[in-house]
Order: structure tokens, then C-alpha cells, then sequence
């Protein structure tokens, strides 16, 4: 239905009509936004960890347990470490569990970086668990986890 207007086959593709310009735009703002699975969320995770063993603790999160907008939601992660040559967090990443991406962010970190420690500012749609990975240099993934209800949502749009 869409191609009666766009540009005949041959024709110059990078000019398109102000007609498909407009009805590329409608059909992208009435799709419908992507939802998150548990299994998109497992799916990044192991990504990530890979066939690596999973435990939990060390990672502990500061951030308020009740957010009225979810568009800039503060977040600092902390993992436990001497941080040494012979023992430290080699990177932090941090997952969500009902944004289109669940997979928010990596940070590589090194034994001279100090403290293991990672703040930012997030979106949330909707109430949901936040989730943090550290990978220490000995080969092993440490997590912990964190509840946030949000009361105004953001991340409504698919994100490509």
C-alpha cells in the first residue's frame, strides 16, 4: 500500500516526495512501542556473562526506591573490591528489565581506577528491577539487583 508513494524503481531514492516523507513518519509514531520480555533480559545477561557462573553480591546499588518520572532517574553502582592488581572489577554493566533495551550501559574499568564505582542518570518505563554485573579479574560475575516503582514512565518509543 505504501509503495504507490514512494519514488518509481530508478528513480533518484534520495529525494523522496514530501508525501512518503509524511507517511514514513505516521507509520513509525502509530507503531506500537516494544515491550520487554524476562527473557530479553536473561538474553542480555548472558550476553554479557556468557556460561560464567552468576553470584550474587558484592554489587549494591544507590538509588530512590520511588521515582516520579522516569526520565532521568539517578543510579550509582558499587561493587566491593580492593581494587589491587592481583584482584579488581575489570567492568560494570547495568540492566533493566522492561525498557525496549535492557542493556543500559558497560564500563571498563582497570586495578588503578581506586574505587569500583559507576553513577549515572537512567530511563525507567514503568516499576521494575534494575540489575548490576561485575566482572573481576579472577574470571568470576558478581550481581545485585534493586526494585524502582515509577510513577510517570519514559521509554515508550522503540529505540532502533
Amino acid at each position: 500500500m505504501l509503495s504507490r508513494f514512494l519514488p518509481p524503481c530508478g528513480s533518484d531514492l534520495m529525494h523522496p516526495t514530501r508525501r512518503a516523507v509524511l507517511i514514513a513518519g505516521a507509520s513509525i509514531a502509530l507503531a506500537p512501542p516494544a515491550s520487554a520480555t524476562p527473557a530479553m533480559l536473561a538474553a542480555a545477561i548472558r550476553g554479557v556473562v556468557g556460561v560464567g557462573n552468576l553470584q550474587k553480591g558484592r554489587v549494591t546499588f544507590e538509588m530512590p526506591p520511588l521515582v516520579e518520572n522516569g526520565n532521568a532517574v539517578p543510579l550509582t553502582v558499587n561493587v566491593e573490591s580492593p581494587m589491587t592488581e592481583a584482584d579488581h572489577v575489570t567492568a560494570i554493566y547495568v540492566f533493566n528489565e522492561k525498557n525496549p533495551q535492557p542493556h543500559v550501559i558497560s564500563v571498563v574499568l582497570g586495578a588503578r581506577a581506586g574505587k569500583a564505582r559507576l553513577s549515572t542518570r537512567i530511563k525507567l518505563a514503568d516499576a521494575q528491577r534494575v540489575v548490576g554485573i561485575a566482572a573481576l579479574s579472577d574470571g568470576s560475575f558478581w550481581m545485585g539487583e534493586a526494585d524502582v516503582i515509577v510513577t510517570i514512565a519514559a521509554c515508550v518509543e522503540d529505540v532502533n
